[in-house]
Formats: C-alpha cells, structure tokens, sequence
C-alpha cells in the first residue's frame, strides 16, 4: 500500500487545521494507507531560518518526503499566504523533491476571501518541486471546523463531502501512479 506524509504547516499544535486532516487520516487508514505525519514546526527553527541543508533534523524530513508515494500538504492561511515555516520546509526540499508525488493541498482561513491561496501562493512552488500531479485541494473556513471541549474537533457536514470527495481523487490519482 502507497505510504501518505501528511505535512503540517501549522505552528499552532491545536490548530482547527487538525480537525481537517484528522477526518482526511481517518478515511485513508480505513482504506489501509500507511500515514507518516510530518509537522514543519516541529523542525529546529535555527536549521529552517539559516537553511541548515545537512541538519540532521532537515536531512531526516527530507527522507520522510523522499520515501512518500503522496504527500497532502496541509496549512493555514495568514496574509493571503501559507504559513513562513511550511515555506522554510519547502525551501529546504531538493529540488526535484516533490517529483513523481501525488500532493494533495488543505488549507484553512478565517475568510473565503483567501480562497485561491492555494492555486497563487502553493502551485508555484510545487511546480518549482517538479509536483507533476497536484490534486485540486480544499479550502476550508474555521468556522466549518468546530473544537469540541474534549479536544477533538468537528467538521461541518458540506466541509466533510468536500474533504471525501477530494479524498476519493486522491487516493484513485495515488493508485494510478503507484501502478506506473
């Protein structure tokens, strides 16, 4: 079975972005994925600012991405933007680092305003990655995405079809390519 990385560029650890790949995990593993999370704050700030390309931190999340058949590249959305420590990660990427990966964009902000975020600020850069398949992707509101008091989180019903359904692109683009 293909091996998913889910990406996280959120720098906030209970971030409502979570809500949103937890539902997307969840119908993966079901479907008997093998998931890898790989969260871009969790890397030494030190080795992403000054772009420490033989970090052992750098060299270990390079493989992780380098091993994935697909990679779902997940984040919030500030100034029209995905976050600067998803973009310092990317940086670091070889540079045909996303080549012959499935990626998969989920994005989350406080306004529909920021909708395209993912067609003008991400594209580019996959493209740059040489990311020859790059799945539509869902944008997501936060108020689509509740926290529950016991920390979980609760995706709205119209957000949950849209996740499904680009789930169910996915994982058919990721069997197409894993049988190449």
């Amino acid at each position: 079975m293909p091996n998913i990385v889910i990406l996280s560029g959120s720098p906030n650890a209970v971030s409502r972005l979570n809500g949103i790949t937890a539902h997307v995990e969840q119908s993966l593993a079901a479907q008997g994925f093998e998931i890898t999370h790989l969260h871009a704050a969790s890397l030494p700030a030190e080795d992403l600012v000054l772009a420490r390309w033989d970090s052992p931190a750098i060299i270990e999340a390079n493989r992780i991405i380098a091993e994935a058949d697909a990679v779902i590249i997940a984040s919030p959305v500030y100034k029209a933007a995905y976050t600067g420590v998803l973009k310092t990660f990317l940086d670091l990427l070889p540079q045909k680092g996303l080549e012959g990966k499935v990626v998969l964009p989920l994005f989350i902000g406080g306004t529909i305003a920021h909708l395209l975020t993912i067609d003008y600020a991400l594209k580019p850069v996959l493209s740059a990655l040489y990311t020859r398949h790059i799945e539509s992707g869902v944008f997501a509101v936060d108020t689509q995405v509740a926290k529950k008091e016991d920390g979980s989180f609760e995706v709205a019903e119209e957000l949950a079809a849209r996740l499904d359904a680009a789930v169910a692109s996915f994982v058919q683009a990721v069997n197409l390519f894993a049988a190449k």
